[in-house]
């Protein structure tokens, strides 16, 4: 029997709340605490608690912030699920107290403040591990090994693409301004960059992003503000190996049939990965005139992590790896250098974007 964490959740809001749900159904995990300032968000995490563990909801402690959560001596790994810019003030006292540490991305919305976070998180004693969930999908990570094992070849171009719904409604509507997330190429695209860095197996020189709010949030006002985040965008990064990588967004394709749709291609073959259904389709070069010879195959997903949250699976299979590091069973796969390094690369797309030109990665300081 593996031993047993215990998990605290730091920020109950709707991702939080995923999280609750998904380590219901974790082998060897226990949720003991909750914190958030907020009253609503830890009624919402109560309710959840109830739907998943009936009676035992009850013995759950609350806590109004990361820090008398981490004081408490109730639990042994904490997931950090509030917002974006408060990251950098919850980390300190989680870091003070040698917990496991699963963040949610982005690490932070400044690479100064992501920066600190990973010099901060190269001295601890316990995990630091980055919630980069899009990792996890299984037909991603099985996209992922295939195209590092040379199915496609050598690799020269990667295409990334996201057609999906506007921004949700958050508490405190804090996700309608950049201050608040690093803005939508850092808050949505740090999944997408830490990919990039992932399967191209390099680091990034240069970026050009051109990107804008031309549909979404158009009409909103909040206390006289408006939003300030875009809602679509293409990115082109050049890496450092010579490795091309794209990034498509757009958040008002609501009725797109597949959401993300993850495309490489080598000098052999090219292989695509749509999610969903969760199928690859590998289609090896044939030579102009020849027959086309696709071949699709479908990657399974546990139906209990498809519907414990909205990641296509992917938060359950992330919590066994980090369960596993936290017991030296495994590596910490995702790391605080990886978070800061995806926070940079999405900066450099927002500057990019702003300012209308290209941007070199020592710009920004991701280098």
């Amino acid at each position: 029997m593996a031993r047993t964490i215990r998990y605290g959740i730091v920020g109950t809001g709707m991702m939080g709340v995923e999280h609750l749900r998904n380590l219901a159904i974790t082998p060897g995990a226990m949720v003991t605490a909750i914190a958030d300032p907020v009253p609503q968000s830890l009624a919402w995490a109560r309710e959840a608690l109830k739907e998943a563990l009936g009676d035992r909801a009850a013995g759950v402690a609350e806590f109004g912030d990361a820090a008398s959560l981490a004081a408490s001596g109730v639990v042994d790994a904490v997931v950090v699920a509030s917002p974006n810019h408060t990251h950098r003030a919850v980390l300190p006292p989680l870091f003070d107290a040698g917990l496991h540490i699963l963040c949610e991305k982005p690490l932070a919305t400044t690479v100064a403040d992501a920066r600190w976070i990973a010099d901060r998180a190269a001295r601890h004693p316990g995990v630091c591990w980055v919630a980069m969930e899009y990792r996890y999908m299984p037909p991603a990570a099985e996209f992922i090994r295939q195209v590092q094992a040379g199915r496609v070849g050598a690799l020269r171009m990667l295409t990334l693409r996201e057609h999906r719904f506007p921004f949700l409604v958050k508490v405190g509507d804090w996700n309608r301004f950049a201050a608040n997330t690093g803005g939508t190429m850092v808050e949505k695209c740090c999944h997408f960059f830490d990919l990039m860095r992932l399967i191209v197996r390099s680091e990034p020189v240069r970026v050009h992003c051109s990107g804008a709010m031309d549909v979404n949030h158009l009409a909103e006002r909040y206390d006289g503000r408006a939003p300030d985040i875009v809602d679509n965008a293409y990115a082109t990064l050049d890496f450092a190996n010579g490795v091309r990588a794209m990034l498509e967004l757009c958040m008002f394709a609501d009725g797109a049939e597949h959401q993300e749709v993850f495309t490489a291609v080598g000098d052999a073959a090219r292989l695509e990965c749509l999610v969903p259904p969760g199928d690859l389709v590998f289609s090896p070069r044939t030579g102009y005139g020849h027959p086309k010879r696709p071949v699709r195959e479908h990657v399974p997903v546990d139906a209990a992590a498809l519907a414990a949250g909205t990641h296509h699976g992917a938060t359950w299979y992330q919590h066994q790896r980090f369960a596993a590091a936290v017991r030296g069973e495994g590596p910490v796969e995702v790391t605080a250098e990886d978070g800061w390094r995806a926070v940079a690369m999405g900066v450099a797309a927002e500057v990019s974007a702003r300012e209308h030109r290209v941007v070199t990665m020592a710009e920004v300081g991701g280098v």
